[in-house]
């Protein structure tokens, strides 16, 4: 059985529920950033299931709709993250990786999130700059060039724009305001 889940957003979250369902005795065949699927199935209640997830943060969808956000928001997190690809057209990624047309992705996303794909990637993109600035081992124009951005003035502008700050005056913050990836949208 595969379940769709939301708010997986890194290596964490899959360890968490792994152990969560170990200790429940439900046997999985897989978990990735999003998705689960079950061994036995027959075996296995979907109210358990959607407990356990709910307990740990997670929720479990079952629309489509709601299955291409979060696919769409999963295939996003995964690309700032790895800090690869991002130079690759967003339209073109995104209908690649999901197998499915951009008008669908982007309205779909539009609709469900009430922002669009492209202010989307700016925020996970302004987060990822959150935590490289903290980090403080890379220059605000090496940050810009990982996040694919065309100068160090565009991605100062996007950040100040999100943030309300300059990045020079967050990276002395003391007390960062840094949010989780599964809480942009």
């Amino acid at each position: 059985m595969k379940v769709k889940l939301k708010n997986m957003v890194c290596d964490r979250c899959k360890t968490v529920l792994k152990q969560e369902l170990k200790q429940a005795g439900i046997d999985i065949l897989s978990i990735e950033l999003g998705e689960l699927i079950v061994m036995d199935e027959a075996s296995v209640s979907q109210s358990v299931l959607k407990e356990i997830a709910e307990r740990n943060g997670f929720e479990v969808i079952d629309s489509n709709t709601s299955v291409l956000v979060e696919n769409v928001k999963t295939a996003l997190i995964k690309k700032v993250e790895s800090l690869q690809g991002l130079n690759e057209k967003t339209s073109t990624f995104l209908s690649n990786e999901l197998n499915v047309d951009y008008s669908v992705i982007s309205k779909s996303f539009s609709v469900s999130t009430g922002i669009t794909v492209e202010k989307y990637l700016i925020k996970l993109k302004v987060e990822k700059t959150k935590e490289l600035l903290q980090m403080g081992n890379k220059t605000f124009a090496e940050i810009a060039y990982f996040l694919d951005y065309n100068s160090g003035s565009h991605l100062a502008k996007q950040f100040k724009n999100m943030t309300g700050m300059s990045m020079t005056q967050y990276r002395k913050l003391q007390k960062w305001n840094r949010r989780t990836l599964d809480r942009i949208v």
